[in-house]
């Protein structure tokens, strides 16, 4: 991915800020389906762990690059996605959020933007696939908080309005990972208005 870390500290601002304001919106309705297994406090719960990591992994610094872009951070966690227990600590993360869970969000996420406004990217951190610099980690984070939050959006029946710093990271992201894998043909045709995907398409 070609963004300077500038860019990439926007991208990531807007997204989490996305978050933060689509979290808002919430109200009474916590207990609605979410994503998947997920109600709509798991699935903030997992999203808000895309902040959190960044905060660990930073106090963790790793010794050497391991993994050298997002895509190959994608590509390395594949296995470790479909684990059970993703979901069950997206539950937890939820429940660890408390009573007022837009207010410990919106903590969350001002934290983690300042301390990023110490950082150049060229921090090495240690995260669940190995290390990596700061700026290669990042864009990940960015499209996780883009890809849920419009989850979030979607289950609340809000407009997804992706902020337009973060869509061009994450779709890129995708591009990179579809043409990577040969998937770029189905993922063409759809986004041309073609028949869907086929079941289960997924890039990740």
């Amino acid at each position: 991915m070609d963004f300077s870390w500038d860019d990439s500290r926007r991208a990531f601002t807007d997204a989490a800020q996305w978050f933060v304001r689509t979290t808002a919106l919430v109200g009474n309705r916590w207990n609605l389906p979410g994503l998947g297994e997920w109600d709509v406090r798991a699935l903030v719960g997992h999203t808000s762990r895309s902040l959190l990591t960044v905060t660990t992994y930073l106090a963790s610094p790793a010794a050497t690059v391991e993994v050298a872009t997002a895509a190959d951070y994608f590509r390395a966690v594949r296995a470790a996605a479909a684990d059970p227990a993703v979901a069950a600590r997206g539950r937890d993360a939820g429940d660890a959020l408390g009573a007022d869970a837009h207010s410990a969000v919106a903590e969350i996420a001002a934290r983690v933007i300042t301390l990023l406004d110490t950082q150049d990217g060229t921090e090495l951190v240690t995260t669940i696939a190995g290390g990596m610099r700061l700026a290669d980690y990042l864009p990940t984070r960015t499209f996780e908080l883009a890809v849920h939050t419009a989850d979030l959006a979607a289950a609340l029946d809000l407009p997804m309005d992706v902020p337009a710093t973060a869509a061009a990271q994450a779709l890129q992201l995708i591009a990179e990972l579809a043409v990577a894998d040969g998937l770029a043909g189905p993922l063409l045709l759809a986004a041309t208005g073609r028949p869907g995907l086929p079941p289960g398409f997924t890039v990740l």
